[in-house]
């Protein structure tokens, strides 16, 4: 069982449940993950096509095809500037 957490008002809005439990068998992609649980993340589609999610997994970072075990917390936010890297002050 994977957990999976949505952070932050962007995506809680989008989604009905923000704290799951969802079953795994085997290593898969986090992106595998949200569209394989289409009835509960469906919410998220936009921002998978847009890449606009930022992913951790057992509280590193990581990408959407960054793979899931059995018992990794991944937690999922909104980040708006995709390709912000974080070293520099976001540009007014």
């Amino acid at each position: 069982m994977v957990k999976v957490l949505i952070l932050g008002p962007t995506l809680q809005e989008r989604v009905t449940e923000t704290e799951l439990d969802l079953e795994v068998e085997g290593p898969v992609a986090i992106k595998a993950l949200i569209e394989g649980n289409a009835e509960l993340l469906d919410g998220l589609a936009p921002y998978v096509v847009r890449g606009e999610l930022l992913v951790t997994v057992n509280r590193k970072v990581g990408s959407l095809d960054s793979v899931v075990r059995d018992g990794d917390v991944l937690k999922i936010s909104h980040q708006s500037r995709a390709s912000y890297d974080g070293t520099t002050d976001i540009p007014t």
